[in-house]
């Protein structure tokens, strides 16, 4: 992530610290067919969920519409809240577990989106495979067997 400027301590007034939203590292299956088990993938600078997935509910908002829901397993996460704010919005998290791989995106009633997630830190080559593993038409691998490379 890139460095966010400080304010200058010696300064008076209140401090406004903003950041440039950074373009997520997102593959989407091209025809949005939903035939296989991944719509896309999704590869996090880090594990802090709250810093992530601001910037991923602004980018899949524009391929989806409005998102209102993530769910996610909290245990491949720092500091899980229980909402998160983007584009104005506060989209409510869900907590489950099962699989740290992937993370299910809901635009509405019964309509999830489900995205692999490559670990953050994976080797470039690794993650670049996974990701058009998972964001191939009618794909069915398994998210292990993506991640493996």
């Amino acid at each position: 992530m890139m460095p966010i400027p400080l304010p200058n301590p010696s300064s008076t007034g209140p401090w406004t610290v903003s950041r440039t939203p950074l373009l997520p590292r997102l593959e989407l299956e091209p025809t949005m067919s939903r035939e296989g088990v991944f719509d896309g993938a999704w590869w996090p600078r880090s594990n802090h969920v709250a810093d992530e997935l601001p910037d991923l509910i602004t980018a899949l908002g524009a391929h989806f519409g409005r998102i209102v829901r993530v769910g996610l397993d909290t245990s491949a996460w720092d500091g899980v809240p229980r909402a998160v704010a983007a584009n104005g919005l506060v989209i409510r998290i869900n907590w489950f577990a099962g699989s740290d791989a992937t993370i299910s995106v809901t635009r509405g009633f019964q309509d999830h989106f489900l995205l692999l997630v490559v670990p953050p830190g994976t080797a470039p080559a690794t993650a670049a495979s996974a990701m058009s593993g998972a964001s191939a038409t009618g794909n069915h691998t398994p998210a292990v067997e993506l991640l493996l490379g």
